[in-house]
């Protein structure tokens, strides 16, 4: 039976992996969470002190990483070790998008994307998914919001947490964030052709799951 792939792209705090994995619960669909692959290699070069191309490489061989479905929520296991609650720091986002701009690390997890994306009905969110990744997606939607936007929700996430950031701070890593992963050489993030563009910044969350969910239901009719 054919699967249904769909490919849900756009810049950092945009919301897409938790709407992602809403519109997935709803459908009975697999939501694959590519950043979270990114963040725990970028977890294991803080780790490991092995931030620079050079350092990294040689140890991709060593990396691990599998993705467990438990209870409906993935869970990501970085060499055995579940990580799912380490990787949502700042610094692990930053590393994580120096990481995805080094061709090996890409290479390294495309094979697990694919593989999963070819089992299953999924919602593959990240950078470059209907670009690069799933290329003949059944449907391509790139997700955005303001930057003020996005940084208002990321701050939201962090301020109860130990150590957060003040607004401005999280402004400025967007907008950073933004701008690495734009201009990196390696699959840059873009918006696809023939994506959908679906604009969040003045849309509630169950606004824009319902809004998603309508479109997918609408090409397994």
């Amino acid at each position: 039976m054919k699967t249904i792939n769909i490919a849900i792209d756009g810049p950092s705090g945009a919301g897409k992996s938790s709407i992602a994995r809403t519109v997935a619960e709803e459908l009975g669909f697999i939501h694959v969470d590519t950043g979270a692959m990114y963040r725990a290699v970028g977890l294991y070069a803080i780790r490991h002190d092995c931030l620079e191309p050079a350092q990294l490489i040689p140890q991709l061989e060593d990396i691990t990483i599998e993705l467990k479905f438990i209870g409906g929520a993935q869970r990501v296991m970085l060499c055995g070790e579940d990580v799912s609650d380490h990787i949502r720091t700042p610094e692990v986002s930053m590393a994580a998008s120096r990481v995805s701009a080094i061709p090996e690390v890409r290479e390294h997890l495309l094979d697990l994307q694919k593989r999963i994306a070819a089992e299953n009905n999924i919602l593959m969110d990240g950078r470059d998914i209907g670009s690069v990744i799933l290329p003949h997606a059944d449907l391509k939607i790139f997700l955005t919001a303001s930057d003020e936007e996005r940084a208002s929700r990321r701050y939201l996430e962090l301020r109860e947490k130990p150590g957060c950031p003040s607004y401005e701070e999280v402004l400025a890593d967007i907008r950073q964030r933004d701008d690495n992963d734009m201009h990196r050489a390696t699959a840059p993030l873009r918006q696809a052709e023939d994506a959908v563009l679906v604009d969040t910044t003045n849309m509630g969350f169950h606004e824009v799951v319902a809004h998603i969910t309508a479109m997918i239901r609408e090409i397994m009719d």
